[in-house]
């Protein structure tokens, strides 16, 4: 029994193009076989009569024929009816004669697996958008009903039920986005002044609204692919607006939630750091529950802002750009700057160290594209205290990142140099492990040399004010101080070396100096 013609009238329908029953969610499994697919029509019909004429699509829910002069003289008979395009089940099986057919009589095979599911999309696009829209209402609100994990969880449920991209994004970058990428080129079309836009380039298209988000402004929400067609893109342009309260509440329950564990973190990090390398089995035991590691080998680093910026969205970003990285690595806030961490089994050779530093760099230039910020680079140390020495470094070398932008405003403690790292000082516990190392072959060997350094250095390095001090000979001031700097390493013609070695002897020769910091006791 032959199924009812189902036909569109080309006086009160809108034309029916190809792409945009590709890019339909529920096509029927829609394939192009032969023939081009950039074609558009004004009639579809489904199993139309013998004598019903037709200039538009022709479907047919009974299977294409298998063998090759049955599919020839049925190309041949759709074509002198007058359509120029056919969809059947099995049409994937045309023989390679048959193709070239089609090419020469120029019309287009397509394969189908459900044929009613292709009609009723195609009725849909030409004349009922209502009923198309009320199609992906409902499979949106059915993707609402999962209980989606965060927000990216909800997004994937989200671009599955309308089958397209959806992205959140900002006048800036792409925040997050799913079931594709959205090109830069459409994302800069789509004007961020209206509620809803809706933008073409090339073959993409896209339809977004602006997120009434109470924690994230500038925001907006799209839909976004290739192939949409007009009809589409009025449709995901409502089906956005349905979307956007759900997704503004979820942003903003995904906020207090990272706000929220930022914040445990911060605190725990913190009590570890404040334990100055003693051990307290509770803070390990709540270190490891987080999943931090303190045995085993560690580099740390610091992000910190140089101008106004969001610490929750900075670390936020840091999480992600972490997250592309294949080694153990964790961060959470330290103030306004983000510090963290990586963890290895092993210590990684200075080759591996040197990748790992590069990636950082990587990773602080990546968000610099968006933020005024500065990166540090602690050194690799071992175990508990070797954490907590790393991350001070980190800390320390970042405060000299923020004022270096011969640097790109990024140091790493290895390359910078001890007598630089000095220079941050602010009374923490880094400072006088450094500047023993910095003074240790002074201490060892030549206790001597140093006192005669420092003297040196009190009086504004002037020998003869030096040697009155100390009751010795011009000659051996000079003779002292320029072996003291031959065994250091450091070139006291620059203002900023004898700086540090000048604080370095005061926390040395007076450690109580320490705690109070540069600021409360001049050295010049």
């Amino acid at each position: 029994m032959t199924t009812p013609p189902i036909k569109s009238a080309s006086s009160r329908h809108s034309k029916l193009d190809l792409s945009s029953l590709l890019a339909h969610r529920d096509n029927g499994g829609l394939s192009v076989v032969a023939g081009s697919s950039e074609v558009e029509w004004l009639d579809l019909a489904v199993d139309p009569g013998e004598s019903d004429p037709g200039t538009g699509l022709l479907v047919l829910t009974t299977p294409f024929p298998s063998t090759p002069w049955q599919q020839d003289a049925l190309v041949r008979r759709v074509h002198d009816r007058g359509f120029s395009a056919l969809a059947a089940t099995a049409a994937t099986t045309a023989e390679p004669g048959t193709r070239k057919l089609v090419d020469r009589l120029g019309i287009v095979l397509l394969d189908v697996a459900r044929p009613v599911d292709l009609a009723r999309a195609g009725w849909q696009l030409q004349a009922a958008r209502d009923a198309l829209t009320i199609d992906y209402v409902r499979k949106v609100a059915q993707a609402f009903e999962y209980p989606a994990a965060d927000l990216s969880d909800l997004l994937r449920h989200l671009s599955a039920a309308v089958g397209h991209g959806i992205a959140l994004f900002d006048k800036r970058a792409p925040v997050l986005q799913v079931g594709g990428a959205m090109s830069a080129e459409l994302r800069a079309a789509l004007d961020f002044s209206p509620w809803v836009s809706t933008a073409r380039v090339g073959t993409e298209a896209a339809a977004s609204v602006r997120v009434d988000s109470s924690t994230r402004s500038g925001l907006r929400l799209a839909v976004f692919g290739t192939g949409i067609g007009d009809t589409q893109l009025r449709v995901f342009s409502t089906v956005a607006e349905i979307m956007m309260p759900a997704l503004a509440a979820r942003i903003l329950i995904d906020e207090l939630t990272d706000l929220n564990d930022a914040s445990a973190s911060a605190d725990l990090l913190r009590d570890f750091l404040e334990l100055r390398g003693t051990r307290d089995p509770e803070i390990l035991r709540r270190m490891t529950e987080r999943g931090w590691r303190t045995s085993g080998y560690h580099l740390g680093f610091q992000v910190t802002p140089r101008s106004r910026v969001e610490p929750i969205q900075l670390l936020r970003a840091v999480w992600h750009e972490l997250s592309s990285i294949s080694i153990e690595a964790h961060a959470t806030l330290a103030g306004q700057s983000v510090l963290g961490w990586m963890s290895f089994f092993e210590p990684p050779s200075s080759k591996h160290t040197e990748e790992i530093a590069a990636t950082l760099h990587a990773l602080h230039q990546r968000l610099r594209d968006s933020r005024d910020v500065a990166l540090g680079i602690g050194s690799l140390q071992s175990g508990e205290s070797g954490l907590s020495r790393t991350l001070g470094e980190a800390s320390d070398a970042a405060k000299v990142a923020t004022s270096r932008s011969s640097s790109g405003f990024f140091v790493s403690v290895d390359s910078l140099g001890l007598e630089q790292l000095l220079l941050a000082w602010t009374g923490n516990d880094t400072f006088l492990p450094a500047a023993n190392s910095l003074l240790a072959p002074l201490l060892t060997h030549a206790p001597e040399l140093l006192e005669t350094l420092a003297a040196y250095l009190d009086h504004e390095s002037s020998t003869q004010a030096t040697a009155e001090a100390l009751g010795l000979h011009r000659n051996t001031v000079s003779l002292r101080v320029q072996r003291a700097q031959d065994l250091v390493g450091v070139d006291l013609t620059r203002p900023d070396a004898r700086l540090a070695l000048h604080l370095a002897c005061r926390a040395v020769l007076t450690p109580d100096t320490a705690a109070r910091g540069p600021g409360n006791d001049s050295l010049m």
